[in-house]
C-alpha cells in the first residue's frame, strides 16, 4: 500500500483464503487440483475428439466445442492462483493482477451464458425445423454466431470496466479465495452509483436475457415434442436437449445465486463455496454431462483409444 497526500491507496491485495486451518487448507488444495486436472483433461478431451472425429463435425459439436475450450479459460484464469496460494503460503496478489483475474473471469463467465443462449436455440432449430436444419445452421451461420458469442461478452464486459471506479483506498484484505468481482467491489472507496447501475444493466443483459431466452426457447422445444406421436421420436428429441439442460441449470443457478443476490456488507463463506462451485465444480462436470449421456461422443471416445466402438 502506498501513501499519497495522507491517503492510503492500494497496490496489492490481501487474500484470505478458504481456510486458517492448516488440515483444511490440504484438504481444500487436493479437491481444488483434483477438480481443476479433471477440467483440463474433461475439456481438452472433448475439444481433440471434436475436433479429430468426423462424425462430430455438426452445429451442435461446434459449439459444444467452445464451450470445452472456454471453461478451460475459465477455471485457468483463476484456479493455478489460487493452487499456488496453498503450496507458497502466499497470499497477496499485485493489483494488476487481481484487475486482470476479475475482468477475465467476467468475460468468460459472461461469454458463457451467451454460449448456452445459442446452443438452445441449435437445439430448436434442430427439433422444430430439421428439415430446414442443416440451411439454417450452416457453417457459415455457426462461425458468425460464434464469433458474435465471443463478441458480445467482451462488449458487456468492457462497458462497466471502463465506467468503473478504479480507486481502492482503505482496507486492502479480501475475504476471499480468488479476486472475485463482488467481493473485491466492497473495498472501492467514492461515489459508486453509476457503476452499481451500469453493473446491473450488464448483469441483467448477460444474465437475465440469455437466461429467458433459453426458457422461451424450450417452451417451444416442449410444445413441438408434444406434438410428435411416437414414443421413440419424443425420447430422440427430448434425448438431444436433455445435457444441455442439466449444463444450463447448473451454471445459471450457481451464477443468480452468486451476482443476483443482495449484496451484503460482508463477503461469508457461503459465497465462498457458491464461487467455488460455479468457477470450479460446474466447469468440470460439462464434459461429463455430455459424455455420459452421449452415444456419439462415447464412439468417438471409444474409435480414439481403438474400442469396440471404432466403427460408426
Amino acid at each position: 500500500m502506498m501513501n499519497n497526500n495522507s491517503e492510503t491507496v492500494v497496490t496489492e491485495f490481501i487474500l484470505l483464503g478458504l481456510s486458517n486451518h492448516p488440515v483444511a487448507q490440504a484438504i481444500f488444495f487436493w479437491i481444488i487440483l483434483a477438480v481443476y486436472l479433471i477440467n483440463l483433461l474433461g475439456n481438452g478431451l472433448m475439444v481433440i475428439l471434436i475436433i479429430t472425429d468426423s462424425h462430430l463435425h455438426t452445429p451442435m459439436y461446434f459449439f459444444l466445442s467452445n464451450l470445452s475450450f472456454l471453461d478451460i479459460c475459465f477455471t485457468s484464469s483463476s484456479l493455478p492462483q489460487v493452487l499456488v496460494t496453498f503450496t507458497t503460503e502466499r497470499t497477496t496478489i499485485s493489483f494488476v493482477a487481481c484487475m486482470a483475474q476479475i475482468h477475465i473471469s467476467l468475460y468468460l463467465g459472461t461469454t458463457e451464458c451467451v454460449l448456452l443462449a445459442v446452443m438452445a436455440y441449435d437445439r430448436f432449430v434442430a427439433i422444430c425445423s430439421p428439415l430446414h436444419y442443416t440451411v439454417i445452421m450452416s457453417w457459415r451461420v455457426c462461425v458468425q454466431m460464434a464469433i458474435g458469442t465471443w463478441g458480445t461478452g467482451f462488449i458487456l464486459t468492457l462497458i462497466p470496466t471502463v465506467i468503473g471506479p478504479k480507486r481502492f483506498c482503505g482496507s486492502n484484505v479480501i475475504n476471499h479465495f480468488t479476486c472475485e468481482a463482488q467481493t473485491v467491489g466492497k473495498l472501492i472507496c467514492g461515489d459508486t452509483h453509476l457503476s452499481d447501475i451500469v453493473s446491473f444493466i450488464s448483469g441483467v443483459l448477460a444474465l437475465i436475457v440469455p437466461f429467458t431466452f433459453i426458457l422461451v426457447t424450450y417452451l417451444r422445444i416442449g410444445l413441438a415434442v408434444w406434438r410428435i406421436r411416437s414414443n421413440q421420436g419424443r425420447s430422440k428429441a427430448l434425448s438431444t436437449c436433455s445435457s444441455h439442460l442439466a449444463v444450463v441449470g447448473i451454471f445459471y443457478g450457481s451464477a443468480m445465486a452468486m451476482y443476483l443476490q443482495p449484496k451484503p456488507k460482508y463477503s461469508s463463506d457461503r459465497d465462498k463455496m457458491v464461487s467455488l462451485l460455479y468457477g470450479a465444480v460446474t466447469p468440470m462436470l460439462n464434459p461429463l454431462i455430455y459424455s455420459l449421456r452421449n452415444k456419439d461422443v462415447k464412439r468417438a471416445l471409444q474409435k480414439l483409444f481403438g474400442g469396440k466402438g471404432s466403427a460408426y
